[in-house]
């Protein structure tokens, strides 16, 4: 009997789980998607991956919900920009898991970019004004996202 009230429960939340996802873009699965570290290994030395990413989501673009920010680890993150400007995520997805599937590159961010991408991230005018280099990283187009509720 406990045995049969466990797997119900075991059941029920993983129900709950699926319920609280929201997918955005081209629809994906979270089967088969990598962690960040896998991911970082993967990516070593190329200037691009077509990838399937579990993700920890930094922020997300206040203005408009037209990019994020995701955690990459050891003090590292990614800019996530949506394939054809054709979708937004929620503004309020900050702290949230997700699945990100697209493409993976390097890029050099200009300080306009920069600036503008702190701007809608609702930095403040002197956090803004410190930006004063062009940065290389890791970016990252997505076709389709899938974000956990956060509670």
């Amino acid at each position: 009997m406990k045995t049969l009230i466990t797997s119900l429960l075991l059941l029920f939340t993983i129900t709950l789980s699926a319920q609280k996802a929201q997918t955005f873009g081209d629809k994906i699965k979270a089967k088969g998607a990598v962690s960040t570290a896998e991911f970082l290994n993967q990516i070593e030395g190329k200037d691009s991956l077509n990838v399937k990413l579990n993700v920890t989501i930094n922020e997300a673009c206040k203005k408009k919900g037209c990019w994020m920010n995701v955690d990459l680890g050891e003090g590292k993150d990614m800019m996530v920009r949506f394939k054809d400007y054709g979708f937004f995520v929620p503004k309020d997805c900050d702290g949230s898991k997700g699945v990100i599937e697209g493409i993976a590159y390097r890029e050099v961010v200009s300080v306009e970019m920069l600036r503008h991408y702190a701007e809608d991230a609702g930095k403040s005018q002197e956090e803004i004004d410190k930006i004063t280099q062009p940065e290389t990283r890791l970016s990252f187009e997505a076709s389709g996202v899938i974000i956990y509720a956060s509670k």
